[in-house]
């Protein structure tokens, strides 16, 4: 397992933590995803055999939010 964690833009509020988590989530190979707001950072633990660090910046991108 590696975990990354990444700074995001745009995030203001419990909706965007359960969207990021919650479309992290759904992802072969993501074992947890946490949103700190007030960071404005998603740290998410996963297996890197299974998903790639491009596929899970896509992700949140695809959510609305900016991978910085």
């Amino acid at each position: 397992m590696q975990t990354i964690t990444l700074n995001v833009e745009g995030m203001s509020c419990n909706h965007c933590v359960n969207s990021i988590e919650g479309a992290l989530g759904k992802l072969p190979g993501v074992e947890s995803a946490k949103v700190d707001l007030s960071a404005k950072q998603v740290s998410v633990t996963f297996d890197d055999t299974k998903v790639s660090v491009e596929k899970i910046k896509e992700t949140i991108e695809d959510q609305g939010y900016d991978v910085a």
